[in-house]
């Protein structure tokens, strides 16, 4: 084995060199400190690949960032994270890598550590931008404590020379020959893309060196207190976790598939409720959906924690979980797009890049594939004489996307048809990249590339995304950096879609207009593919807006629709609330549920052969719904055809209202 060289002490300007056959208690009594470090080394030996440092997932401080030089600020030292992307323009303070002000090959980039840490490695990158090609194809690793004197890194008898980028986005992992406890490392270009300049975006690999002298290191240790399976869950883990979690709470799981994937992956659900097999009348119907972009993976791990979290915690006796447990039937699919999912825990959380796996395997982008209904609606209002006669909800799925030949992906189809079947009220999508949440309606009309476009629930789908981004601890720390170039946090974290950027057949838009499904998406962090060891903080960041948003599906109203004289449920029925230009629809047993906020309403109900029936109903501040129960009375001429479809003979009472004569 090779000398290892800890570069954590300086006696008298000597350097320390370990090796593994030198007597440890043999080294002066200064160097007791790299005694104590070198013995936290040995252990390492034993442990898997160091962790990330944090330049992607920000845990890493802009201030821990230094450079040699910089072209200017939105080129500067704290754009050199690993997958951050740049603003529409080159220019501003948002570029997409930290980019030298000179070419020669005393350009360095710089990483403090804060903590003794043993450096296994470096990725790199190039600059992400519409506009230049830059990229660093070999590399110095340099290696300090003081940040005054500095060792590079040696092959042998050689400085190590690191094969970068041939390309801006694929990175690249350089492995340190020999791992090395320092405290600042140094990237140190040796040359670049002929036809461009210095420009790089880098995460560095490191384990800290536990110090016995800090009595505080506990304290700032991350992580959760909740005993969960804290890591990557590739297809076939995720189903063995699945069914632990069956085994461990059967009497509130069960799990089903909606359908499978292009590589023939079946997209697996589990429902945790008090009855979990089938629809309970009244019960309303939440649903999760995760992984719809492959590599966007903190969503999947997370939806598999909370099927953990909800399953123990119902035991335990937990109130606030046995209610939601009781009172909603809640779905959660951990991933709609196993294909682009596999693709990227193949290459790893840190070689994935940004768009690895974030297709399904025929190369659509879910989130792109359902209909788009929205033009379908605006098109037909603007051609309508009567505006208020143009249908505002379940709009038709158009005939041309029913076809064979339709480029619709087949995980589209199975979750078209998860919603067609189930009578969902509330729902999340939940992605990664970013720190906000989004709001319908995602597409824009006349194909503006960013406007505000509100749907007629816009006061509550605002409620709904800041309940969420409210609890979320990352996303409410007023302190916390922008991800990458939009400053979300000057809209409370929060944004209406289409004022994003425009999404034509986006999930969250159908779900409004083809079911009575309000949904939301959440970008869960900057890091799409957060390395494992960040699962349990997340974990923590997200827990508490997971719980709270699915408690609001018991705002507004809910109720029963029935038949006056029969008193079974009217199915089909449209629930109208006035000045909400958006209607929904009782399920199969008459039974409905309307998100609202707090307010009086005027609400009536329609259904076809029955006179139309009008209520009042009241929602206070409390999160319970106000039932809402309709009774409604078929019309003389609905009577009429149900008897003589039966051929039975017609009241008299009947035909006196009718004016017809008994046949």
């Amino acid at each position: 084995r090779q000398t290892m060289c800890l570069l954590t002490q300086r006696n008298q300007n000597k350097r320390f060199f370990l090796t593994p056959h030198q007597s440890v208690p043999a080294i002066s009594r200064q160097a007791q400190t790299t005694k104590k470090i070198f013995i936290s080394w040995l252990l390492f030996l034993s442990l898997p690949d160091c962790p990330p440092l944090g330049l992607e997932s920000l845990r890493v401080d802009d201030s821990q960032i230094q450079a040699s030089s910089y072209q200017r600020s939105g080129l500067g030292p704290h754009r050199g994270r690993l997958n951050i992307q740049s603003g529409i323009e080159d220019g501003d303070l948002y570029d997409g890598a930290w980019c030298a002000e000179y070419k020669d090959q005393h350009q360095w980039l710089q990483v403090d550590a804060i903590y003794h840490t043993l450096f296994t490695g470096v990725i790199l990158q190039g600059r992400n931008s519409i506009w230049s090609w830059d990229w660093v194809h070999t590399y110095k690793v340099q290696l300090s404590n003081d940040s005054v004197n500095w060792e590079t890194c040696m092959n042998g008898t050689e400085e190590a020379i690191f094969e970068g980028n041939q390309n801006p986005e694929t990175p690249v992992l350089g492995r340190l020959p020999v791992p090395t406890v320092a405290r600042f490392i140094r990237i140190n270009p040796q040359t670049w893309y002929f036809n461009g300049t210095i420009c790089l975006r880098a995460e560095i690999m490191g384990c800290r060196v536990d110090d016995p002298t800090d009595i505080y290191a506990s304290e700032r240790e991350l992580g959760s207190k909740d005993d969960l399976d804290f890591r990557h869950h590739n297809y076939k883990e995720m189903r063995k976790l699945m069914k632990s979690v069956t085994e461990e709470c059967p009497d509130i799981t069960h799990v089903y598939t909606i359908g499978k994937s292009y590589m023939g992956f079946k997209l697996y659900v589990m429902v945790i409720s008090d009855n979990p097999s089938k629809h309970e009348l009244g019960e309303p119907e939440f649903r999760y959906v995760a992984g719809m972009h492959g590599n966007e993976v903190l969503g999947r791990e997370l939806v598999l924690n909370l099927m953990q979290y909800l399953c123990r915690e119902y035991k335990k006796g937990n109130q606030r979980v046995v209610r939601l447990v009781t009172e909603t039937r809640i779905h959660l699919l951990p991933s709609m797009n196993p294909d682009g999912y596999e693709d990227a825990y193949v290459k790893g959380s840190e070689l994935a890049g940004w768009a690895d796996g974030r297709y399904s395997f025929e190369g659509i982008d879910l989130n792109h594939n359902f209909p788009d209904l929205n033009n379908i609606m605006w098109d037909a209002q603007e051609t309508a004489a009567d505006k208020s006669k143009v249908s505002n909800h379940y709009i038709p799925i158009p005939e041309y996307y029913t076809k064979e030949d339709a480029m619709v992906a087949p995980e589209t189809r199975a979750v078209i048809s998860w919603m067609q079947d189930i009578p969902f009220v509330l729902s999340a999508n939940l992605h990664g990249g970013e720190l906000v949440v989004t709001y319908p309606f995602d597409c824009t009309r006349d194909w503006a590339p960013v406007e505000d476009t509100p749907t007629a629930d816009n006061a509550f789908f605002r409620w709904l995304a800041t309940v969420y981004a409210s609890t979320n601890l990352v996303m409410a720390n007023p302190d916390r950096r922008i991800c990458h170039s939009e400053d979300f946090q000057s809209h409370n974290n929060i944004i209406n879609g289409g004022a994003w950027h425009t999404v034509p057949g986006s999930m969250n838009d159908f779900s409004y207009l083809h079911t009575n499904c309000f949904e939301v998406t959440v970008e869960l962090s900057c890091d799409k593919f957060p390395h494992a060891s960040e699962l349990p903080i997340e974990w923590e960041n997200n827990k508490e807006s997971l719980l709270v948003y699915m408690e609001q599906i018991h705002r507004g109203i809910k109720g029963v629709i029935r038949d006056k004289l029969t008193k079974q449920g009217i199915a089909d029925a449209v629930i109208k609330v006035e000045d909400h230009d958006h209607d929904i629809r009782s399920a199969a047993d008459g039974d409905y549920w309307r998100l609202l906020n707090p307010g009086e309403y005027k609400v009536v109900v329609w259904a076809e052969g029955y006179f139309p029936s009008m209520r009042r109903c009241n929602v206070g501040m409390e999160p319970h719904p106000t039932i809402c129960d309709f009774t409604m009375t078929k019309t003389p001429l609905q009577r009429l055809k149900e008897i003589r479809a039966k051929g039975g003979k017609i009241p008299q009472d009947l035909q006196l209202r009718l004016r017809i004569k008994p046949r």
